[in-house]
């Protein structure tokens, strides 16, 4: 097993003032030449985004992005057609594909929205892009995993690469096996909330720990924990 841990306390960080963003992984003006991405994922991004801001129209092409509303609500608009709300409970992904424009903002006038803005390396190249949206249950995530982003079309939202995004929420002392769908896959554990150790490694709030070269790893909860687990090609 081998494995590499990332403090929250040494994420990058861009404060713009609408904007408050933290940075896992090398992006916009913070570049860091040894997080440079897991695997076959490139961006973990934690922005907090102030009422009626957001990012205008922009491009993307031949990307994998999934947006995760922590708390508050986005207005996503694009170039394909979409046009509407993210909320929390919602998971949202582009396949940009071939080439997509979009716009994501604050859709409150009043309260900070929270989201992580996840970028992944596509299987395919050049493909048609495409939208898809669902909202989950949390209650559906205590206890067990729940996959949110799978590369089949099941009750997660779908993919164009071999990755798994799947959530937890574990009471105090509680223990969950994670398991890799297959071999040459490594996970990126991001800490949304609580303390945590997996095998012998100890996690606090938005710490992340990636693993690699192993089949299961135990987790186990100090206090009420919610995980996110990103499962990528190595």
């Amino acid at each position: 097993m081998k494995s590499i841990f990332h403090p929250a306390s040494e994420r990058g960080s861009a404060d713009f003032g609408w904007l408050d963003s933290k940075h896992s992984f090398s992006f916009g003006h913070w570049h860091n030449p040894y997080k440079m991405g897991f695997g076959a994922l490139r961006v973990l991004n934690d922005d907090i985004v102030a009422p009626s801001m957001g990012f205008s129209t922009h491009p993307h092409n031949n990307m994998e992005i999934i947006s995760i509303p922590l708390f508050g609500e986005l207005a996503h608009k694009d170039s394909i057609g979409t046009n509407g709300v993210i909320r929390t409970g919602d998971v949202q992904i582009m396949s940009a594909g071939t080439g997509i424009k979009h716009s994501e903002f604050n859709n409150s006038h009043e309260k900070k929205v929270n989201f992580l803005q996840i970028w992944i390396l596509p299987k395919k190249l050049n493909i048609e892009p495409r939208y898809e949206q669902k909202t989950f249950s949390e209650k559906d995530r205590e206890g067990r995993w729940q996959t949110i982003v799978s590369p089949n079309s099941d009750s997660s939202v779908q993919i164009n690469q071999y990755a798994y995004l799947s959530l937890v929420k574990l009471e105090p002392k509680e223990k969950i096996i994670y398991e890799m769908h297959s071999s040459g896959q490594g996970v990126y554990f991001f800490l949304i909330s609580g303390k945590i150790k997996i095998e012998d490694i100890s996690m606090e709030r938005r710490d992340a720990l990636g693993i690699y070269e192993t089949k299961l790893l135990n987790l186990e909860s100090e206090i009420s924990s919610e995980i996110l687990a990103i499962e990528v090609p190595m």
